[in-house]
């Protein structure tokens, strides 16, 4: 995976709804921008029950965004991720279809997992309250299969059935996917909730030795194609780190938390002691299609005795905070309020968590593009979108509140302000200077313009023909005049030695 900086988009959210208008809008508007692009699934069908996370046929694009063409003209000038759905799909799939209409005759029997088929001989109270969800109560859904009724395991909604990837059915399943996206030039694939595609009696059915068990044999399929794996989890951090080590790429997902933390209260420490201990084959972001995560820094919901990079009583701070910042409209995006009942997540963009602020908004770009780890910025953080009230308002879905329908006309308007224009010009920088491909280094040290005790952290990068600094100091943040820079970045190429104070007046300008 290249070491520069890539999107994440909707192919109907960015442009004029189609693969084609997408690829357009990447080539012209953020050209030297973004280098690769995560499209988020593009399957049949893009708009079901999650946003295309639940495909009748994972392996046809849908014909309303384009073809499979489209996606090998697009890998012509941009390296491609793209969703692979590990856990579950469409009810509405040929092959659950079949599964309802013929019971234990259809072929595909084996592929769907029952209550029955993870406990043959029962399960008692204690083990049915082992299991862990992201959502309140239990992971099944009564379906008739054959004039039985049974109950399906749906870790997720009603509309997601969660395949059997022990059986040869789902295996195959699986493998196919892998195959139609390979033959697409595709580089690189995202597990979507593989935490969850493993289950076994006894245990808690996510993150268990069963599940690395699952990644590794993905993630060698895919190598076998010539596909790189990125893995999506959220959970303690400890099992990031832990995830990192069998894999070839896993998400940073407590940065975006520990930047917000940071940036409310002044605190520093939490941030450099992550630093010190976060894996570097990580992919940064602040935000993505989903909610910004909670959990990934407080402690484990599974043994609360495990305690997080914060406390959970910051943590609690943290999401009154964002509720604060974006004057309730989180909140009332988040949890039952709007049929969104993930229960680690807070739904708002990343720019309005941050009281739509654009210095510490680009402060934390900086930092997040600073970090040592390929980074990728979701298409509505690349606008510094607001949160989309009028959406949610129309579908009730939380998470629609970050899932702005952007035309080609509001792209162009949103590229001429200025914190827009600065974020272009840092993605540009951190793409061209070859400092991001040497040795990184950090350090904290105090900051006199953050009063007595105030810290920075200092975060540095040395190549072979440039170098480069930043200097964040949060402590600033909290104070009445928040409009302030919090961040000084200094680079030292060809051209000589750059320095700026305020990104948002004076975005680096690159010297390549």
């Amino acid at each position: 995976m290249d070491n520069t900086v890539q999107l994440i988009t909707y192919a109907d959210r960015l442009g004029e709804g189609t693969l084609a208008s997408m690829t357009e809008v990447l080539r012209t508007r953020f050209d030297g921008v973004y280098t690769g692009v995560h499209i988020l699934p593009f399957f049949t069908p893009f708009d079901g029950a999650d946003a295309g996370f639940d495909p009748i046929d994972h392996t046809q694009v849908d014909p309303r965004l384009g073809t499979w063409n489209d996606i090998t003209d697009l890998s012509r000038t941009h390296d491609i991720m793209v969703d692979t759905i590990v856990n579950h799909m469409s009810w509405k799939s040929k092959q659950f279809q079949d599964v309802m209409a013929r019971g234990e005759k259809s072929p595909y029997y084996g592929m769907f997992l029952t209550m029955s088929s993870v406990f043959p001989d029962g399960a008692t109270e204690e083990e049915l309250a082992g299991i862990y969800r992201p959502r309140p109560g239990l992971p099944f859904t009564h379906y008739d299969w054959g004039g039985k009724t049974r109950l399906v395991w749906t870790t997720f909604t009603p509309q997601q059935v969660d395949i059997n990837t022990d059986s040869p059915e789902g295996w195959g399943y699986l493998t196919s996917i892998l195959d139609r996206l390979a033959q697409s030039h595709v580089k690189f694939i995202r597990l979507d909730a593989v935490g969850y595609g493993a289950k076994q009696a006894d245990t808690s059915c996510f993150m268990t030795p069963k599940t690395f068990d699952l990644i590794g044999r993905i993630k060698a399929e895919a190598a076998s194609r010539g596909l790189e794996t990125l893995i999506e989890v959220h959970s303690y951090y400890k099992k990031q780190v832990e995830i990192a080590s069998k894999v070839d790429r896993v998400y940073d997902f407590a940065l975006p938390p520990l930047l917000l933390h940071a940036l409310s209260t002044g605190d520093v420490e939490s941030l450099a002691h992550w630093t010190q201990i976060r894996p570097n084959n990580a992919v940064t972001v602040l935000d993505t299609h989903d909610g910004i995560g909670v959990i990934d820094i407080g402690s484990d919901q599974l043994d609360h005795s495990l305690k997080g990079l914060v406390s959970d009583e910051a943590v609690d701070a943290l999401v009154e905070t964002i509720d604060r910042n974006t004057h309730g409209e989180a909140k009332a995006a988040t949890g039952a309020a709007a049929s969104n009942l993930d229960l680690y997540q807070i739904n708002s963009t990343y720019y309005a968590a941050l009281g739509c602020n654009d210095q510490h908004y680009l402060a934390a770009r900086a930092v997040q593009f600073f970090l040592p780890g390929v980074p990728q910025v979701y298409y509505v953080g690349a606008l510094a979108g607001k949160n989309d009230m009028e959406l949610l308002h129309r579908t009730n879905n939380g998470r629609d509140i970050n899932r702005h329908y952007y035309s080609t006309k509001e792209i162009d308007e949103n590229l001429q302000r200025p914190v827009v224009k600065a974020l272009n010009a840092l993605c540009r920088l951190r793409n061209t200077l070859d400092a991001f491909n040497g040795k990184f280094s950090y350090e904290v040290r105090n900051d006199e313009k953050s009063g007595k005790n105030g810290k920075l952290i200092s975060l540095q990068w040395k190549g072979e023909g440039s170098e480069a600094t930043l200097d964040f100091a949060p402590g600033r943040a909290p104070q009445a005049d928040s409009d302030k820079s919090v961040v000084k970045l200094v680079w030292r190429d060809a051209a000589g030695e750059h320095a700026t104070e305020d990104l948002l007046s004076n975005p680096p300008v690159a010297s390549v």
